[in-house]
């Protein structure tokens, strides 16, 4: 029996990176899952490699009726939605505080900060209603370490968010079943990393990590896939950082 059985789950920001490689072990632990993107070829066509354990679902994580929508699809299609991961992010420009357009801040907020709460709000209900359940939301060391990476003042203040949030729902549901967490990736090799950086920049950023190498998509699904099961009843407002020690020095 997989570790996610008889769990149904909704994943954003399914089609690619880390989202593909949470809902691929989802899948394979015995989870049913709302695979959830803006884009939706790319959904469909990973949906039909993973088979009728996952359905698709275009979402825009920062439009509240899209994701009434979804919620209501996968109740109709699984049950009630016990796990949610809000993964869909954007990194947006890569610009100080007073390089800033405004509009430029608001949309990587809309999508990396208000697409959580959208989501934590639209899906809550459902797991209150099933008795429980385990929400994870990807921020990143961005989140924790405001000096971080590259210059980018939307991207560090939306993840900074995204942890505040995860423990005002921990605390808030805590004695309601409903565990809420928080992770925190440092350089993980997914499409947002290779368009922001080449090979060459990529190699040298794994020489200031202790580990000396970049994460695999892979590795943040194996600890979503902890955070989300059954093994992890006690875990609840934490940050759980996955950055190869990169914060430790």
């Amino acid at each position: 029996m997989g570790r996610l059985q008889n769990k149904i789950a909704i994943v954003t920001g399914a089609a690619q990176g880390m989202g593909e490689a949470i809902s691929r072990r989802f899948v394979a632990e015995g989870a049913r899952v709302a695979l959830c993107d803006i884009n939706l070829d790319a959904t469909e066509k990973l949906v039909a490699e993973l088979g009728e354990g996952a359905i698709a679902a275009r979402l825009d994580v920062s439009d509240n009726d899209d994701w009434l929508r979804v919620v209501a699809l996968a109740r109709s299609s699984f049950g009630c939605v016990n796990i949610l991961v809000n993964n869909a992010g954007i990194t947006g420009p890569t610009k100080g505080l007073l390089d800033l357009d405004e509009e430029d801040f608001l949309k990587v907020c809309s999508v990396n900060q208000t697409g959580v709460f959208l989501g934590m709000r639209a899906v809550v209900p459902s797991m209150l209603e099933d008795g429980g359940g385990a929400i994870v939301n990807i921020s990143s060391i961005s989140g924790l370490l405001a000096n971080y990476g590259t210059n980018n003042a939307a991207y560090a203040a939306s993840k900074f968010a995204v942890r505040g949030l995860t423990k005002f729902a921990a605390i808030e549901f805590a004695e309601r079943n409903i565990r809420v967490n928080s992770v925190h990736p440092g350089y993980t090799r997914t499409p947002m990393l290779t368009a922001s950086l080449n090979d060459e920049q990529i190699e040298m950023a794994a020489k200031n990590i202790p580990s000396k190498r970049v994460c695999e998509p892979e590795e943040i699904a194996s600890l979503v896939v902890f955070l989300a099961s059954d093994e992890a009843p006690y875990i609840t407002g934490n940050e759980h950082i996955i950055d190869g020690g990169y914060t430790i020095v």
